[in-house]
């Protein structure tokens, strides 16, 4: 759902929900109250990182580690320490790297603790399974890696793979935010807008979105440049503002684009640019977003910033429609068009994002 204004998501402190996939996310439905205390390695006893083995089939061969050399040459240069593990995981040799990271997981390698608990937490070529993966980014963290410190603040703060406790996630958030990891620094904002689990400050807050904003993560991006449009946390600066949500909308994050685009047809903090608002909402509409696809429709239907097309707006009603967003003004605006018209904007809908095949006449025109 499109957030229309961040200083509303603030009286709502709707900002601690889940964004960009690595961010805070709503869990299971145990208690906070009385989290389980449990910390990692006990929570997950059953499940020993060192139970693991991988079978002599699954070892790696020469022709893969060869490859997984080369891999880590390209990121790394022929003068760097080669990371043959990592070589693997990014050729796709999931159990290639599994093999390779376990030696050096066992004796404390933090980056190959990791790369296993990256590879069970998505199920990269084994079973996903977050306890395990749990583990081995506690022991990750434990040994100094920022990435599997902030996995495992995730998966508490989800209750994937161990007992839901945000307060541990949060603590786990704040230390990967000291060594810089820039996800951290976001939600570590987040975490600030909320003040459950650090203390309210939008200038705080501000102070850290921009840091990561400024690194490049998108959702960051976003949600300056909605404080710097509604003036959370630091003085208002619409034109700036709109800035950071359109590098957000650039980098693909659709509440971004939905945002910019109305940002070009209300004409605030950018000049007005109807054409250009379309393209935007296209984009996001073509990404199955719902807000977008009717708000696209309503301009089509208009023939604002583009050509009006009922047809081509009835067939973005219709996607609209079937995740459950019906939109009575839309419905006003196409009121007038023919039952033929309709059912060809129905037919578009049935088979998008494909063409309908030809009809009788030889039309399929989108």
């Amino acid at each position: 759902m499109i957030r229309p204004s961040l200083s509303r998501l603030i009286l709502a402190v709707a900002l601690a929900a889940p964004l960009a996939g690595s961010a805070l996310a709503q869990g299971n439905t145990q208690s906070e109250a009385n989290p389980a205390p449990e910390p990692e390695a006990e929570a997950n006893s059953q499940v020993l990182p060192n139970s693991i083995t991988v079978a002599p089939e699954q070892r790696p061969n020469s022709a893969q580690t060869d490859e997984a050399l080369d891999i880590s040459r390209t990121f790394f240069g022929p003068q760097q320490p080669v990371d043959e593990a990592y070589g693997a995981f990014q050729r796709g040799y999931y159990l290639t790297a599994l093999a390779l990271a376990l030696p050096r997981a066992e004796a404390d390698d933090a980056s190959a603790q990791t790369l296993i608990g990256e590879i069970y937490n998505n199920g990269l070529g084994v079973a996903e399974n977050p306890a395990i993966a749990s583990s081995w980014y506690s022991l990750g963290s434990k040994n100094g890696n920022l990435n599997a410190t902030f996995q495992l603040a995730m998966m508490y703060e989800e209750g994937r793979g161990v007992p839901r406790n945000r307060e541990r996630a949060a603590d786990l958030i704040k230390q990967a935010a000291e060594g810089d990891k820039t996800e951290a620094i976001y939600n570590l904002a987040l975490l600030h807008v909320e003040g459950r689990f650090a203390d309210p400050s939008l200038t705080r807050a501000a102070e850290l979105m921009k840091q990561a904003a400024d690194a490049g993560l998108a959702s960051a991006q976003y949600d300056y440049g909605l404080m710097l449009m509604d003036g959370a946390g630091i003085p208002p600066q619409p034109t700036v503002g709109a800035d950071y949500i359109e590098r957000a909308a650039s980098a693909g994050h659709v509440p971004a684009q939905i945002e910019y685009a109305t940002l070009l047809y209300l004409g605030k903090g950018v000049d007005i640019d109807k054409a250009t608002s379309v393209l935007w909402y296209r984009d996001a509409a073509e990404a199955g977003n719902p807000v977008a696809q009717t708000r696209l429709a309503k301009l089509l239907a208009a023939g604002e910033g583009a050509e009006q097309d009922l047809v081509s707006a009835g067939m973005w009603r219709a996607l609209a429609r079937r995740q459950g967003l019906v939109d009575p003004a839309l419905d006003e605006l196409l009121s007038t068009m023919s039952q033929a018209d309709l059912a060809r904007a129905e037919e578009r809908a049935r088979f998008w994002p494909n063409r309908p095949p030809l009809n009788t006449t030889g039309s399929n025109t989108q």
